[in-house]
């Protein structure tokens, strides 16, 4: 994503752009994630069965029930149809699963339309070219820190964390915080 140009049409300064980037996290009201190598490290375990297992990061959890308990609707969409992916996610409060959707432009819209929010008001965080029509329209496009180069020039923040690794929990800790409504102990 190109910096936006202010004024002389100079790029704008690092601080300028960090202040936009402040006032993206501040319009959140929803997040809506991609699974494998956002919520997973994108690896998978093959069972003699032929299950295919993955590890998901407890402190992302943490943060999605924090943010379904302050009211951020939470939506997953996934080209993956792993049940045991839909367990969990359910189990920290998400209702919004997507199972199975190697297209996820048009599943995005319905939720958009359904959550009647604005494309501003979007944090959606993708690591692969599928994410790319998502990341293009909404108001925070996010990536772990591993994601695919295409992927890395389309977003305004990189997590400094790689998938399944804590990149989830890095943005919706960014955003809550500032908007006032990361939990204190």
């Amino acid at each position: 994503m190109q910096p936006e140009q202010l004024g002389s049409g100079a790029p704008p300064s690092p601080a300028v752009e960090l202040f936009h980037l402040f006032d993206r996290m501040k319009a959140v009201r929803a997040f809506v994630f991609d699974v494998d190598g956002v919520f997973t490290n994108n690896e998978v375990l093959v069972t003699e069965a032929g299950e295919l297992l993955r590890s998901m990061h407890i402190r992302d959890g943490q943060a999605v029930k924090w943010a379904v308990q302050k009211g951020y609707q939470i939506c997953i969409i996934t080209g993956g149809r792993s049940e045991g992916v839909l367990k969990r996610l359910q189990m920290l409060g998400v209702q919004q699963v997507y199972l199975g959707h190697t297209d996820k432009l048009p599943v995005y819209e319905q939720f958009l339309q359904q959550a009647q929010l604005s494309h501003q008001e979007i944090c959606y965080m993708g690591d692969d070219l599928p994410d790319l029509p998502i990341l293009r329209k909404v108001g925070l496009p996010t990536c772990p820190q591993d994601a695919m180069p295409e992927v890395m020039e389309a977003v305004a923040y990189m997590s400094p964390v790689p998938g399944g690794r804590g990149c989830v929990r890095d943005v919706i800790e960014k955003v809550m915080k500032l908007r006032g409504d990361w939990p204190v102990y």
